[in-house]
């Protein structure tokens, strides 16, 4: 059935006057919900706690568990994306900070602010919120530059499911169903340099956070649709 729907959609793009080659792949898991394969860990690693060292991010019940201590990332290490939509479902605790990282760099504890997402490139912030106004620091806002457009984060431990879509210098995002960005980077000073291309990453911000559901879909021979002007299905 899904491959019918999808033959029935790339027909519809090209009667449309999209060019063929402008079309996504599959969705793929960067999280296999076993092991942190493809993964890899920055910043701050490991803590103590009883007198023993443990890991900051690990695979419990067949999700991602950050234990939240310190600061640091945890990047999908095997693939830099520039076009695609990005779904991922999170769950935190009370009080929880984290982020989600897109088309961004290694990231490198001795030059921290100049190779962190929220300031190389994107950070979509991820933080126990819910109720509160929308601004450029609250869930869903592109941290720092861009603010949500509702506050859609739903109260800390419940699941929340957002999908990000970036096609060119356009960026879209929806929370719990609401779409909370669509901005065009190359309008605003500030993000005219931001790169098109980079890694996925989630964030260790003093918070503890499950994910699961980190899957992707590639968007391939967007060249010459730097706008964006295609939205791509869900």
């Amino acid at each position: 059935m899904f491959r019918v729907r999808w033959v029935v959609t790339a027909s519809l793009l090209v009667l449309l006057g999209a060019p063929a080659a402008l079309l996504a792949e599959e969705f793929q898991d960067l999280f296999n919900g076993k092991n942190l394969d493809g993964w890899v860990a920055e910043g701050v690693k490991d803590f103590d706690k009883d007198g023993e060292s443990r890991p900051v991010w690990s695979v419990q019940n067949g999700e991602i568990v950050c234990t939240g201590k310190g600061f640091g990332f945890l990047r999908y290490d095997r693939e830099e994306f520039a076009d695609f939509v990005l779904q991922v479902e999170f769950r935190m605790a009370p009080k929880c900070n984290s982020g989600l990282g897109i088309r961004t760099r290694v990231f490198d504890p001795k030059s921290s602010k100049a190779t962190r997402p929220s300031i190389y490139s994107y950070e979509i912030q991820l933080t126990d919120d819910a109720g509160l106004p929308a601004s450029k620091h609250s869930s869903g806002s592109l941290y720092r530059y861009v603010a949500p457009k509702v506050s859609a984060m739903k109260p800390a431990s419940e699941w929340n499911r957002i999908v990000v879509e970036c096609v060119g210098s356009q960026i879209k995002a929806t929370l719990n169903g609401q779409e909370i960005i669509d901005v065009d980077q190359s309008t605003l000073e500030a993000l005219k340099q931001k790169p098109l291309k980079g890694y996925v990453c989630l964030q260790n911000h003093g918070g503890t956070i499950e994910f699961r559901n980190v899957r992707i879909r590639a968007i391939k021979g967007s060249d010459d649709h730097q706008q964006g002007k295609l939205s791509t299905l869900r």
